[in-house]
């Protein structure tokens, strides 16, 4: 709301409740002339005089009375979203609307979820999953979990994990059955990449770079794209955490695996606003808490 218009409605119906424009201007610790100044801008804006003036008293005019019921509804009003305001700034209330790679939705957002609905009761969560492009000041989005860095200069974007990724097929791929595959098997077999991600290969002990082989088949869902490797259509770049109990039980199995995947790092990305509230601040420490918590699994697991 307009501050000064506030300011001046609250000037306005402390003048009508203590009678005169000293009691006024005290209560307020301003001058009298200031509170004149006020009153005397209401009444400009709305071209009708607000009180009866004496030397001795103010009374209201019958324009004075009406304006004076309304006033106090604007007020309290104020009062009420300053107070609902300041819950958001000192405790995760409301409602969260969060943003998250369809992928996430396979359980990485489950202990982060579990935490902050059973921490703070005032908390809702609204989650939309999706791995297309997403207007996050558009949609009205508090918090967006994003992979790799930003382009729009409209958002801010904190790290909140490293993963690593792996080349992987189905245990019953033909790829799977070579006693070794190495990189000049891959182009003899189906490639499915994500239309949104996709790298070279990298050989740690030759320092090496190359491009994958062209893909068969481009996918724009990180969960179709797992579930058609698991299918066995064909080999794919998967990330690590979303896959690491298949690979456990050695229902898909690392290819090539003297070729390592380039890491990929996830954001939490917020509007580029001067503060956030509490609810999301909190979402942000509580994913970078769970998050890394994946990622001493990660290294559990190499």
């Amino acid at each position: 709301m307009n501050s000064k218009l506030i300011k001046t409605l609250r000037v306005f119906s402390r003048t009508v409740e203590t009678g005169n424009m000293s009691s006024a201007a005290a209560e307020l610790s301003m001058t009298t002339s200031a509170v004149s100044q006020h009153i005397k801008q209401l009444e400009q804006e709305i071209g009708l005089s607000l009180f009866n003036r004496s030397p001795r008293e103010l009374t209201l005019t019958e324009a004075g009375h009406l304006y004076y019921q309304s006033c106090l509804k604007i007020l309290a009003l104020a009062d009420q979203a300053s107070t609902q305001l300041q819950q958001l700034q000192n405790k995760p209330s409301g409602e969260l609307k969060l943003v998250a790679p369809v992928g996430f939705g396979g359980g990485l957002l489950s202990e982060p979820l579990d935490r902050l609905i059973n921490e703070f009761d005032d908390l809702r969560i609204q989650l939309i999953l999706t791995d297309e492009p997403i207007d996050m000041i558009k949609c009205g989005a508090d918090l967006a979990i994003a992979i790799g860095p930003l382009t729009d200069s409209n958002l801010v974007a904190r790290k909140l994990a490293t993963w690593p990724l792996k080349l992987c097929a189905h245990k019953d791929h033909a790829i799977s059955k070579l006693d070794k595959a190495n990189w000049e098997d891959l182009g003899n077999f189906a490639r499915i990449a994500h239309s949104n991600a996709d790298s070279n290969a990298f050989n740690p002990s030759t320092l090496a770079s190359k491009p994958l082989p062209k893909a068969k088949i481009t996918v724009n869902n990180m969960q179709s794209l797992i579930k058609l490797v698991c299918d066995g259509v064909g080999y794919g770049v998967l990330p690590e955490p979303e896959v690491r109990h298949l690979l456990k039980t050695k229902e898909l199995v690392e290819i090539a695996p003297e070729w390592a995947m380039p890491n990929y790092t996830v954001y939490a990305v917020t509007p580029a606003r001067d503060s956030l509230a509490a609810k999301t601040k909190t979402a942000i420490d509580t994913l970078k808490l769970c998050f890394n918590h994946v990622s001493k699994q990660v290294e559990l697991v190499d």
